[in-house]
């Protein structure tokens, strides 16, 4: 909590920055901010994150992820807004073996909760573009790091437990892969595809339907990077060496993620600029400035 108040505090030092107090699932509350702040464009990046909190607490979840996002898809439905961007997730792609994931594979086999209500929330987006005429585009987000972070997420936990000396778990037994994305590179995505909002057309397979004002795109850095790696270039940002505590894979995890980003260029000519070794340290320089360690 102590973070989300000093984020918080960081974000209104902005002049064109301002926080109003509101649940997602909270309708009225959601219909009243709408009409009151008559919004133009929407970048709904809220939602309970995170693949084994899941397993602990599923209700949190279909609370924020179903609910509260079907109140941003109503409020923009009917406020007329002229483009919503949302967040989904890498994790609706689960056990896809063929790599790299792009956004026309099959992903009707989720391995958690969490990726089940990211891929609820392209359905139900799909639905309300359909419906609508609202001009909706999503993104699954591939394992965003960089300052301000979750610190459920492994950046803020091995960094953590290698300053304070303690060893880090790290999960099937180091043998995996993930595309991390360092925020700056998603900010300058996601700003980028707000400006290029869908529009409704013919389906080549039948000249007669209308295809919805809806797009679907990977946002990520586009080259997987082995965990073992990632801890090797947190051992260089933070001059210390890991002690690796090994451990089976978890419930729901997955072994890779790897974004095939190719769409999303063609769409808005932006390809992510921070490696992992760049962005570790920028990461780890942060950390040790907040904490003071």
């Amino acid at each position: 909590m102590a973070l989300k108040r000093a984020r918080l505090a960081d974000l209104e030092s902005y002049a064109n920055v301002r926080f109003v107090a509101c649940d997602l699932t909270d309708r009225d509350g959601m219909q009243a901010l709408f009409a009151r702040e008559r919004f133009t464009r929407v970048i709904h990046l809220a939602a309970q994150a995170g693949v084994r909190y899941s397993l602990e607490n599923p209700h949190a979840y279909t609370d924020s992820n179903i609910s509260g996002h079907l109140n941003v898809l109503e409020c923009c439905a009917h406020h007329a807004i002229e483009h919503l961007v949302y967040a989904s997730s890498s994790s609706v792609y689960g056990m896809n073996p063929k790599v790299p994931f792009s956004t026309q594979d099959n992903v009707d086999q989720p391995i958690s909760l969490y990726a089940a209500t990211k891929k609820a929330n392209e359905l139900m987006a799909y639905t309300y573009a359909h419906l609508h005429r609202l001009p909706v585009t999503g993104l699954r987000f591939f394992t965003v790091y960089g300052p301000w972070g979750r610190p459920d997420m492994a950046p803020f936990k091995f960094t953590r437990a290698l300053l304070a000396g303690e060893p880090i778990q790290v999960f099937n037994h180091g043998d995996m892969q993930r595309d991390f994305t360092y925020i700056d590179d998603i900010v300058a995505g996601v700003t980028r595809i707000l400006e290029v909002i869908p529009l409704a057309g013919s389906l080549d397979a039948d000249p007669g339907s209308q295809r919805p004002p809806y797009a679907l795109y990977n946002i990520g850095h586009g080259s997987p990077v082995a965990l073992m790696d990632f801890i090797h270039a947190l051992e260089k940002a933070t001059g210390r060496q890991a002690r690796c505590d090994f451990q089976p894979m978890q419930p729901g995890d997955v072994p890779r993620t790897w974004a095939d980003t190719e769409a999303f260029f063609a769409a808005t000519g932006y390809r992510p600029r921070i490696g992992v070794d760049e962005g570790v340290a920028r990461f780890v320089d942060w950390y040790r400035r907040f904490y003071r360690v």
